[in-house]
């Protein structure tokens, strides 16, 4: 018990002092999972739209897979990205493997499923006299789309809030992609990983409480966003 004391005290003086290494892992931390939600959400947005909208032949089994690709193990992006980039696979002339890009890679394999299937969820969904109510104002295509977002639009903050959680605490991929290089590719899951293997407990505990405080200060951005509007 006086080790987790010791231990989050000296996590604390880490935090406080703006101990440099602590910093430089949680900014590319956040700049990875950043980039990596903004660019799913780009792309994960039209296709929601267009299975919400649209039929074909296979959606139903597409929409089971998006579902079932929740749950997708971070080591299997990790082995599949790796196979990918390296140099011997199809995009090993771009030399990401190891880099930054490819974390960013990984991430938005991983989140664009959750994001597809939550919001493709809202938006079948919503009631269809919202639907033909917009129809029969008069609007556009395009002004259909953003009338049916902004309808749904507190369905895609959660879902943004989650896949931005489940992109940043993910410890599979990052290792085998990213190669946990000091000082690049070295991120908060897998420094703790690192650092607890090592027995340094301080410092993994203070990256932990890091890691946990962006997770508080995203809910809360979202929470606030909502509630403003």
């Amino acid at each position: 018990m006086n080790e987790l004391i010791d231990g989050f005290i000296t996590a604390v003086t880490l935090i406080v002092t703006l101990d440099p290494e602590v910093y430089e892992i949680a900014f590319r931390s956040i700049y990875i999972t950043f980039s990596a939600t903004l660019i799913a959400s780009a792309l994960s947005i039209p296709v929601a739209l267009y299975l919400a909208f649209h039929d074909f032949r296979g959606k139903t089994s597409l929409v089971n897979l998006i579902h079932t690709l929740y749950a997708l193990p971070t080591v299997l992006i990790g082995l599949l990205v790796f196979l990918m980039l390296s140099r011997k696979g199809p995009f090993g002339f771009l030399g990401l493997l190891f880099t930054p890009g490819a974390m960013i890679i990984g991430q938005v394999i991983l989140i664009i499923p959750i994001l597809v299937g939550l919001i493709y969820s809202a938006l079948t969904s919503l009631d269809p006299i919202v639907k033909d109510t917009i129809i029969s104002l008069g609007a556009d295509r395009l002004q259909f789309v953003a009338s049916i977002l902004r309808e749904v639009r507190f369905v895609i903050y959660a879902a943004i809030a989650m896949a931005f959680g489940r992109a940043i605490s993910e410890v599979g991929a990052a290792i085998i992609i990213g190669g946990n290089i000091k000082g690049f590719t070295r991120v908060l899951t897998t420094a703790i990983s690192l650092e607890t293997s090592m027995g340094n407990i301080e410092f993994s505990m203070a990256l932990g409480i890091i890691l946990l405080f962006i997770a508080l200060i995203v809910n809360f951005v979202m929470t606030t966003i909502r509630r403003g509007n």
